[in-house]
Parts: C-alpha cells; structure tokens; sequence
C-alpha cells in the first residue's frame, strides 16, 4: 500500500507478498480455534486501536511514556552524541512519534543533514505523523514505510551505505518473549555493520501494584483497546461478537515477569464469523490470551544483547528506576 504523503517528504512501501486480509483472517481462525485461544497483539494497532493508544499512552496509570519521555528529555543529547555523525536514524512502530521529536531536535542540532525513516503498520497513523513532522521540521530529510517492521527494514537497509541506529521505543520488545526478542535481534544484526546500532525501549521488572494498573486502567481506555481486537473481527472479516459479553483482564505473572492480557467470555456462547465460515465456542470465564508484555532486570538485558549479537554500551534510567532506554552496538 503506498501512501501519498506531500513533498518534500519521500514515501516507501514494500507490499506484503501475502494479502493483509487474507493473512489477518487466517491468523484469527488458527488463534481462536487452538486451545488455550489467542489472538496477536499485532493486530490492536489498525486505525481504531492506533487511536485509542495513543490515549493510554496519555494515562496516570500508563507509567511507562512518562517515565521514557523523562530519560528523552534528560539524555536526547547525549544519546544522540553516542551514535557516528549524520547517523541514519531508523524507527520501529513510530505511531505518532511524539516522543521521538525529542531525539529529531537533539539530532537535528548536532548532525549536518538528519534522516529519519519511520515504519509502522498503521499507515493512517504514519502519514498524519509524518505530515506533521515534515511540517515542523522542513530540514528533515523524512522516508516512511507503511509494512511490518522486517519488511520495512529490508527495504530500507537494502541501499543504505551510512551508518544507522535503529530505534524501538517504548516496550514493544517486551510482546516477544524473550526468545523471540533474541531472535528478532539476530535478524536485525544480520543486517547490520560495524557502525551500526540499536536504541531499545525495555520495562524493568517491578511489583504487581504498579504494573497491573498500567494494563488496566480505571477509565478503562486499555479495556477498550483490547476489546477494540473483537470489533475488528467483527469489521474485517464478518465476525459477530458481542463486545458486552467479554471483559478485560491483565494480571502480572511474577514467576515470568511479564503481564497477561486477556478476554473473557461472561457466558457460555457460540461466534459465528463469516467470511472465516467458523463458529468459535466458548465457555463462561474462558480467556482469549492477547498479549504478553515482558518486563527485563538488568541481567536479562545483558543476555538479551550478548545473545543477539550485541552488546550493551549505554544505558539510560529514569529517576524512578522504572523505565530504560538501552544503547546496543554490534560485536
């Protein structure tokens, strides 16, 4: 899908070899026909879901853009003075890229010439942000892929001769699990030169009283952006749930480290979904795992950087402690 996006900003699109329907049907029929079921939190973010965390992220309980707005605001320089002059800068899921104009001003003021490329699956929300961007800062030299982050860096990377830092803020990493994390990694390092790098956004492990709030909030916003993936069920490929018989649940599993996010079926009920040509059955208080988000100590950040080919250079902290943003450069 291309995106027409007004000068001077240059737009990219790598299409999926596959249908993004036909891909997102077979992904809900396999998820909700195994057992226990699941659907990937890859799919909160269409238009809807990409809106509505952008009003989590506004959230008291919501800790987490707080605390890494904190570091940006304290370390913008000094991250940016880190990385090789005029560094290409790279970002995974950028949404509205709010917190990243903080690394663009910092960047913009110490590089002669700054590029940014931000990739999200959203291309409602890329072409808002990026408009928005390129208003602000003309001096930009902006390239935006609208395709699933693998992709976007492939076609990205494929011509790159400078070096570059690829950049996941926020806690993104934390829905792999941790082998899935380093193996994520792996394939960004096989991409990579010596002067290449990564800045990534980790959640630290923390008590349940604090996390748990952060995934479900009081004015129940995260309730709504869970929910938000049976409406798109429901819109894209003919489902007919109803959303009043499910409620939300995150619940922190210390042993993991990691928060559970989930649906639960109120009653005993039977979902017909078109365009899949299934019926999904589900018992009262049955749960539709949704998301994990894995939270990371300071040893399991080192081995996550040693097992992906990386090492761990820097390392910033918010004053509570809470939140890290970490400077990974090849071996």
């Amino acid at each position: 899908m291309i995106e027409t996006i007004s000068k001077p900003v240059i737009t990219l699109s790598h299409a999926n070899q596959e249908n993004p329907a036909y891909v997102f049907g077979r992904d809900v029929s396999a998820g909700l026909n195994s057992s226990p079921k699941r659907l990937s939190s890859v799919y909160f973010y269409d238009g809807k879901g990409s809106r509505i965390f952008e009003q989590i992220c506004d959230l008291d309980e919501y800790y987490l853009t707080r605390k890494e707005t904190e570091i940006l605001r304290k370390s913008a320089h000094d991250i940016i003075g880190s990385l090789q002059h005029n560094t290409h800068l790279i970002e995974l899921g950028s949404g509205s890229s709010t917190k990243t104009r903080i690394l663009l001003e910092a960047a913009l003021a110490q590089f002669t010439r700054t590029r940014y490329s931000p990739i999200d699956v959203s291309s409602e929300m890329l072409t808002k942000s990026v408009n928005e961007l390129s208003r602000r800062y003309p001096q930009l030299q902006i390239e935006a892929v609208a395709d699933l982050y693998e992709k976007g860096l492939e076609n990205i990377l494929r011509s790159e001769d400078t070096p570059v830092c690829i950049m996941w803020l926020g806690s993104s990493i934390g829905n792999l699990s941790r082998q899935e994390a380093s193996e994520f990694l792996l394939h960004v390092r096989s991409d990579l030169d010596a002067d290449d790098s990564v800045l990534l956004g980790i959640d630290l492990r923390k008590d349940a009283s604090i996390l748990e709030p952060a995934y479900d909030d009081a004015a129940g916003v995260t309730a709504a952006f869970n929910l938000n993936l049976l409406d798109r069920i429901n819109r894209e490929v003919g489902g007919h749930f109803r959303t009043e018989k499910f409620h939300h649940q995150a619940v922190y599993n210390v042993v993991e480290g990691r928060i559970e996010m989930y649906l639960v079926s109120e009653i005993d009920q039977e979902v017909r979904i078109d365009k899949l040509d299934t019926n999904i059955h589900l018992n009262k208080n049955e749960k539709i795992l949704t998301e994990y988000s894995y939270k990371y100590s300071q040893s399991e950040i080192i081995n996550l950087a040693h097992s992906s080919g990386f090492q761990l250079q820097k390392q910033w902290l918010d004053e509570s402690g809470w939140f890290s943003l970490n400077y990974f450069k090849t071996k």
